[in-house]
């Protein structure tokens, strides 16, 4: 037998309350604490947005969490085996009965957590291929339209502007951004992007480069520059990128991945844009050499021609040859065309000769010949084939005629025999026709008995009611009427309406007697 247990004043906790008094005492004691160590087992956010993982040191462990709301203002995100200085208040997760650090900021632990992040992260981007020197644009040399990514407010814009005004004024697009802190990195990836967004015809003009832009500053002011997001944004863009942030010896990874690096705001401009005077003395020297040389060039065609004319013979000797060619066959022609003209009048009389023989007046007078030849036999021929042609004509009316009247004849007396048909069929047509709705009146008289011997309202008649309730169903058992139930009675000329009642259960084959508030539920 086992001894009772020896009585105890201590109060009994529920584990609620237990754990909401450990919840309470942590989070009074360690509201705001700072605490150093490495991250550990972060896979990136959860679908909540939230991010855990854990922070730990060479002799412990402690869980984090960062809500979203958090994660999206955070400067530095968390990244697996980044040393960090996490600030936050303790408190404890019932449910597991843990206790954790709800994170409100992270800073790296010190220069050299952020040099080795910034290590790791361009190693990163360049096997992506990001950094690649064959992807890189050339800028081009006289853009209409220059898109500056960077600050309204500082001295960046105004040297570059003022920088442009003394090269080659052209037009400037300022994207107003924060160049520093936690809003930078998501407004200058936006600000990229919105640029190359643009439409070339729209309204608002599309640069033709950009120039992200920003003053000097320690490794964490310009560390906004180094963000992914931004790296990504730069070496997607469409339209050529000059980076300049930061003095000569700062570099960021959006160096990188520019088309062009600038090594401060005002070397952007000078890059972008050439000097105007420079261009127009250019411009104004070429011009003067171009007409110098076509005078030149002027003076030495001259001299040529001159050359040339000198050295080409005279008129008369040109001619002189051509001339003398010219009398000998003069001197030949006269004895030709003589001799030419003899010829052809032996050949013209030969051919006239040959010619007399078919000449149009000879061959006309045979054919006068042949025409008085035949004489009228063309006349009497056609007279005898007219008579011809008449006597058929007559033959073949007459035999028309004698057919016409066989056709009448044959077609009168068709039409009288089919008369005596439709008179036969009219006759039988009419008993036929009375004969048939008579049997369809007897049918219909049978059907209407049918349906007034099957018609409830014949029930109704004889005495008998139809029970419904208020909503219209029908009740058919007397178990389906409640007390004081609202009913409505249908008889065979109208509805009344009574109020149901539940009587006694009959027992054996007695009679049972119904109230009389419940006799109108019955049928």
């Amino acid at each position: 037998m086992i001894a009772d247990s020896p009585p105890s004043n201590a109060s009994e906790w529920s584990v609620s309350d237990l754990a909401g008094a450990l919840k309470r005492t942590l989070e009074d004691s360690f509201g705001h604490v700072r605490v150093r160590g490495e991250i550990s087992g972060f896979r990136g956010q959860h679908s909540s947005g939230h991010a855990y993982f854990s922070l730990k040191d060479q002799n412990a462990r402690l869980d984090a969490v960062i809500w979203k709301g958090t994660y999206g203002r955070l400067r530095i995100k968390p990244e697996e085996g980044l040393e960090v200085i996490a600030t936050g208040r303790i408190t404890t997760f019932p449910g597991k009965s843990t206790y954790q650090i709800v994170v409100d900021s992270l800073e790296p632990a010190g220069i050299g957590a952020l040099m080795a992040l910034l290590e790791e992260r361009r190693r990163k981007l360049t096997a992506e291929g990001l950094f690649e020197t064959a992807r890189k644009r050339p800028l081009p040399y006289l853009p209409r339209v220059i898109g500056v990514v960077t600050s309204p407010t500082g001295a960046v814009i105004r040297d570059i502007l003022h920088r442009l005004e003394d090269r080659f004024p052209v037009h400037v697009l300022v994207w107003p951004v924060r160049v520093q802190g936690e809003t930078s990195a998501a407004e200058v990836t936006a600000a990229i992007r919105g640029f190359n967004a643009l439409s070339a015809d729209g309204a608002i003009p599309r640069p033709d480069v950009l120039i992200v832009a920003r003053g000097g500053g320690s490794i964490e002011d310009l560390w906004g520059f180094n963000e992914e997001i931004v790296v990504r944004a730069a070496a997607e863009s469409a339209i050529p990128l000059v980076a300049a942030v930061g003095h000569e010896t700062d570099w960021t990874l959006i160096d990188h991945a520019a088309d062009r690096r600038a090594p401060t705001p005002t070397g952007a401009a000078e890059m972008v844009v050439p000097v105007r005077v420079d261009l127009l003395a250019g411009v104004n020297d070429l011009a003067r050499r171009h007409a110098e040389s076509v005078l030149r060039m002027l003076d030495r065609r001259k001299t040529d021609l001159r050359s040339v004319a000198r050295g080409l013979p005279g008129p008369d000797a040109l001619f002189a040859a051509k001339r003398q060619k010219l009398d000998l066959a003069a001197t030949k022609l006269a004895p030709a065309l003589a001799r030419n003209a003899r010829d052809h009048e032996i050949r013209l009389r030969d051919v006239s000769g040959r010619l007399a023989a078919f000449s149009p007046a000879a061959r006309l007078a045979g054919l006068r010949a042949r025409l008085d030849g035949i004489g009228t036999r063309p006349q009497d021929a056609v007279g005898r084939l007219i008579d011809h042609r008449t006597g058929r004509l007559a033959e073949l009316a007459t035999r028309l005629a004698a057919g016409r009247a066989v056709v009448v004849r044959a077609e009168i007396g068709r039409i009288a025999q089919q008369r005596e048909t439709v008179l036969r069929l009219t006759e039988r047509l009419v008993p036929a026709l009375s004969g048939q709705l008579a049997r369809k009146r007897t049918r219909y008289g049978s059907s209407a008995q049918l349906f007034d011997s099957l018609n409830y309202k014949s029930v109704l008649a004889r005495g008998f009611a139809i029970v419904r309730d208020a909503d219209g169903r029908m009740l058919r058992q007397a178990s389906a009427v409640t007390d004081g139930q609202a009913l409505v009675l249908e008889f065979v000329d109208g509805t009344a309406e009574a109020t149901g009642g539940r009587g006694t259960k009959p027992k054996g084959g007695a009679k049972t007697r119904t109230p009389p508030a419940a006799q109108g539920a019955l049928f």
